[in-house]
């Protein structure tokens, strides 16, 4: 009896032994990986890369619209200021977190909860910003497929040939009219991820400068157009009475939030990619600038446009796909500039579904070290496809989007918010900002984000869900 006992307490020391050891290599591997993560070459590419995600519809036609529908400069001027504090405090802080841990949601959630002794909270709440990501990935993709259905149809003509919104209607309100058009982008998606950072950044360096030069050509155009001037002076003219209507703020706010992509995910993959050397906060405030002069940009051809043909500039989701085609017929060499105009779109859309797909793919290639990259990205993108698919009439794709954008990605974006200012400690955050920095981050930068930035993000997120408003 005493021989099986003293065999029994070697099995279970050995067993003891072995498990310990398995861990402590399973740690080693996994700081291993995060030591030889892919790095982007270049300060400009990082920057790119998140201009890229964060640029995309949000800038080319939600901020021209919000701009026409909240009084012009009376939204400008409190969106101005949402911009800097969340681009400069918001931005800045996922940055530095996913350079921090060197890894994206999936890991920077768990560890920065375990230091809290709260590990299993933070192993649950991670997967609500994944699932938001995946979901609005899918529904990104369809309205993208769209604009690359007007560009070949620009191209082709085809879309000349009858009313703007006829043509909207005919792509947009049947099953599987667009399935072709869809395939074809996440066969470019696919190819802009397979190369993995280096892909990302050579991508972004081509195609966020094109998009910005295919914009003034644009707006150059659009200022030569008889009537334009209008649209300039609504844009600049100052309705006092919006400016004191808490709904304009409540916009600006939303729209300046979500236009950064601050939802606890793409962000964080991008600074895990960030070399230690690099200035977070000065890199995050050059993203927000770009950011906000691409959306100013898309402004100086949307609205002057409509007024120089008589729309009006409220025109909402219609702006990009039937006021704007209806302005191109009018215009002269109007199928050139529609090109241009949708050309640019495209590049913008690739850039933002290459880096919600880069999310979802880093966390499953970490999770599984095993798996080939190309293999899990050439799944997820079948995946994206095939739901994808199934809601491209408008009918379908309206609710599922409104479900991601009204209740999932708020909510992401206040679990990120409080995550980095209330979970991680102070200390540990400014000494990741304050990396390699001249003249250190302190208690002004900190405290706005925690006591401005984190306190706006739950407001945000309790008006999107209680009015059920879509940013």
């Amino acid at each position: 009896m005493r021989l099986k006992s003293i065999e029994l307490l070697e099995i279970l020391t050995k067993f003891i032994i072995i498990r310990v050891l398995i861990t402590n290599v399973k740690k080693i591997f996994i700081g291993v990986i995060m030591e030889n993560r892919n790095k982007f070459s270049s300060k400009w590419g990082f920057i790119m890369a998140c201009v890229g995600s964060a640029v995309g519809l949000a800038n080319v036609w939600a901020f021209p619209y919000q701009l026409g529908a909240n009084g012009g400069l009376a939204f400008l001027l409190p969106y101005l200021i949402f911009a800097f504090i969340f681009g400069r405090v918001g931005l800045a802080a996922e940055n530095a977190i996913g350079r921090k841990y060197k890894s994206g949601p999936m890991v920077v959630y768990r560890e920065a909860y375990k230091e809290r002794n709260m590990e299993k909270f933070g192993r649950v709440i991670r997967w609500l910003p994944m699932i938001g990501v995946g979901l609005l990935a899918i529904g990104y993709a369809v309205v993208i497929t769209y604009v690359l259905k007007a560009l070949i149809d620009t191209v082709s003509g085809n879309i000349f040939e009858i009313e703007s919104a006829a043509w909207f209607e005919s792509i947009s309100s049947s099953d599987f009219k667009v399935i072709i058009p869809h395939l074809i982008l996440m066969i470019l998606v696919y190819f802009a991820l397979a190369y993995e950072t280096k892909g990302i950044e050579k991508t972004n360096k081509l195609i966020m400068p094109l998009f910005f030069i295919l914009f003034l050509i644009l707006a150059i155009r659009v200022f030569f157009l008889e009537g334009a001037i209008e649209g300039y002076k609504f844009i600049f003219n100052l309705d006092v009475a919006k400016l004191k209507d808490i709904k304009t703020w409540v916009a600006a706010m939303g729209q300046a939030f979500f236009s950064l992509s601050l939802v606890g995910t793409v962000m964080v993959v991008y600074g895990s990619y960030l070399p230690d050397d690099e200035d977070v906060i000065e890199s995050s405030t050059i993203t927000m600038s770009l950011d906000t002069l691409s959306a100013m940009i898309s402004s100086f051809v949307m609205l002057p446009a409509c007024f120089a043909y008589g729309f009006s500039p409220e025109s909402g989701p219609k702006l990009l796909f039937v006021v704007l085609p209806q302005a191109l017929k009018e215009m002269p060499l109007g199928r050139l500039y529609g090109i241009i105009l949708f050309l640019a779109v495209v590049f913008a859309g690739i850039s933002s579904i290459q880096s919600m797909l880069e999310t979802i793919t880093e966390a499953i290639v970490y999770s599984f070290p095993k798996l080939k990259r190309k293999i899990v990205l050439t799944a997820l993108i079948t995946t994206i496809y095939l739901v994808g698919i199934f809601i491209e009439p408008i009918s379908k794709w309206g609710p599922w989007m409104d479900i991601v954008t009204i209740y999932i990605l708020p909510i992401s974006g206040i679990i990120g918010a409080i995550t980095w200012f209330w979970v991680i400690k102070k200390e540990e955050l400014l000494a990741e900002v304050n990396k390699n920095v001249g003249n250190k981050y302190g208690n002004l930068w900190y405290y706005t984000g925690k006591f401005i930035f984190v306190p706006l993000a739950i407001v945000l997120c309790f008006i999107a869900m209680r009015y059920h408003i879509s940013f």
